[in-house]
């Protein structure tokens, strides 16, 4: 898989491993939704007050597994995180859960509602590394 591959690859799904590092050094791992936006980050909702969000604010190194179609099909994706939040993150979150779902939400009000009830934000990984590619 060349760099062109790898991004369509990452473009084509929206389901990985995110793997961020605990204080005591070792990986936490969570099962993930996520969208490779227009800016080229990967975007993933996540709520404030999660570990992984704890976890990236401390250290914002992270990594994704994304599962292919077979199990050998795969892709990891190394990259620094930051974690997006103020006036526009609902704006942000609208897009996400579009571009994740592929449809408009049945009711954006009630939507906007529980994003700040449950304290979304977004969590913006800059790829630097994905493996296995070729040369």
């Amino acid at each position: 898989m060349n760099g062109e591959q790898a991004r369509t690859f990452v473009s084509r799904h929206s389901h990985a491993v995110l793997a961020t590092i605990k204080r005591d050094g070792r990986p936490q791992l969570s099962n993930i939704s996520y969208t490779l936006d227009e800016d080229g980050r990967v975007k993933i909702s996540v709520t404030r007050d999660r570990a992984k969000t704890r976890n990236v604010l401390r250290d914002p190194r992270v990594s994704l597994a994304i599962q292919g179609d077979s199990w050998g099909e795969y892709l990891v994706v190394e990259g620094i995180c930051e974690v997006l939040d103020g006036d526009d993150v609902v704006a942000e979150l609208r897009r996400v859960y579009q571009r994740i779902t592929g449809t408009p939400h049945p009711d954006w009000q009630a939507f906007d509602t529980a994003m700040v009830r449950d304290g979304r934000v977004l969590l913006a990984v800059s790829i630097e590394r994905m493996y296995p590619v070729d040369g």
